[in-house]
């Protein structure tokens, strides 16, 4: 068959009966990147998806920040979903169909545990409540707290669209989440019981982001998602939903997922953090290093923070100087020092993208985690010669023209109608890593492509 894994007995010698069978046991799975290159590695039967993260993390040399993520993607459904670090991977696959083209995907997800540290960004009050025992609202100080809880429980309400059973039409319902699984009222918003028809719990289903919820399901919005049954593998058995924003979709999958898998899932957030052991260097007191100027005839202890700040960035100034000065030795002496520098610096950072067009910029930061901060600069691809940086925050993705300004013969860059300028792209970004500015927030994590 051509199933992207495989199953066979390593050749070892041979080896006591109480020792289990199954250690024997190998597979070849097929991992796939974001540009659709692929990676097949053989990995034991017991693998979990942080195993496979690592292991990837590992040989392709990539800095582990905790985001990199397997994703389960269903092409002929048009879903896919967060595989949780805990998860077997092999299990997984044998829920997959033989005739269908499912596939594994490593990349970074920046939002994936982003809830255990900014609750009130995944759970709006109008959409949070407490239980009807404790007749209250949710502190949302303590809401992850109880949603880890098995006693008690928020409970998720308001209108979502669901498509009707062997049907093309969809439907507009209020919905409840609650511990014992998803309802619909069918009386308005009533929460009676005798109102509540049941839909689905999740001790036997997963959650999926509904990635063609228009375009291949007719939803009336963009922003779908789904419930399956993990016995099941074609459309009939999708019960699909679609929220009218973002931030509503967001907060049911996210309540789902905590539903689902409780204090297992705040165990896989605080596990990488718990491995980290501080560096021999971080003996050091903080206190002993000092920021000091070189540039003068005589050093100096910097006290004043403003000036710590603008004596680095001279200093990262100066450095590209002298390096753009020995890059442009090589070239004709009649060139311009600002003629090279400028055009060449950002093409091998990271955050830059090149002709990456706005709607792939808007899919490639919506992969990797709608989190505040989440950027990456491109081409424009409407206006020649200038540049664009593209920035999540508030789970929506903006987009702000970079210009290049004639500075007396000297080319610079401005995003604020030339009242802020630098030198070159990596000084804009740099900057405002460490200033909002004219921003909605500063850079924080930039959308990164390996090739696996």
């Amino acid at each position: 068959t051509e199933k992207s894994f495989g199953l066979y007995c390593a050749s070892f010698p041979a080896l006591p009966l109480s020792i289990p069978v199954s250690i024997l046991l190998l597979q070849v799975i097929k991992v796939y990147n974001e540009d659709n290159t692929s990676r097949a590695v053989e990995v034991p039967s017991d693998i979990t998806a942080r195993d496979i993260c690592q292991l990837f993390i590992l040989k392709n040399h990539c800095i582990d920040d905790h985001s990199w993520t397997l994703f389960e993607h269903l092409s002929h459904l048009g879903i896919e979903r967060i595989i949780e670090d805990h998860e077997s991977v092999m299990e997984v696959l044998s829920g997959w169909a033989m005739d269908t083209d499912s596939r594994l995907y490593f990349r970074k997800n920046f939002a994936k545990y982003e809830f255990f540290r900014k609750p009130l960004d995944f759970f709006p009050d109008h959409m949070v409540s407490i239980s009807s025992e404790t007749n209250g609202i949710v502190d949302h100080s303590q809401l992850i707290e109880t949603f880890l809880n098995s006693s008690t429980c928020p409970e998720i309400h308001g209108h979502l669209h669901a498509k009707e059973q062997s049907r093309k039409s969809w439907k507009k319902f209020y919905f409840v989440l609650r511990r014992s699984g998803l309802y619909f009222s069918n009386k308005g918003t009533s929460k009676e019981p005798r109102h509540l028809q049941f839909i689905a719990d999740f001790s036997d289903s997963d959650i999926y982001t509904d990635l063609s919820a228009k375009k291949l399901h007719g939803a009336p919005t963009d922003y779908g998602f789904c419930v399956k049954s993990t016995k099941g593998s074609s459309a009939r058995d999708l019960k699909l939903l679609c929220a009218d924003d973002e931030q509503a979709r967001t907060c049911w999958i996210t309540a789902m997922r905590l539903l689902k898998y409780g204090m297992q899932l705040y165990q896989n957030f605080i596990q990488p953090h718990q491995k980290q052991k501080p560096s021999l260097m971080r003996s050091i007191s903080e206190n002993a290093l000092v920021a000091m100027d070189f540039s003068g005839q005589k050093t100096r202890v910097i006290e004043n923070p403003s000036e710590v700040l603008s004596v680095a960035v001279e200093e990262g100034l100066s450095w590209r100087r002298k390096s753009c000065h020995r890059l442009s030795g090589h070239g004709s002496p009649s060139t311009s020092q600002s003629s090279v520098p400028n055009i060449a610096l950002h093409l091998a950072q990271p955050w830059f993208h090149g002709k990456l067009s706005r709607d792939e910029a808007q899919r490639l930061i919506s992969q990797q985690g709608l989190t505040d901060g989440l950027f990456l600069l491109r081409d424009s691809q409407s206006n020649p010669k200038t540049f664009v940086l593209s920035l999540c925050h508030m789970q929506k993705i903006k987009h702000f023209q970079i210009l290049p300004v004639d500075d007396e013969g000297e080319l610079v860059y401005s995003l604020d109608d030339d009242h802020t300028r630098f030198t070159d792209l990596i000084q804009l970004v740099e900057f405002y890593q460490l200033n909002r500015g004219v921003l909605p927030c500063k850079l924080k994590h930039h959308c990164a492509r390996i090739t696996l």
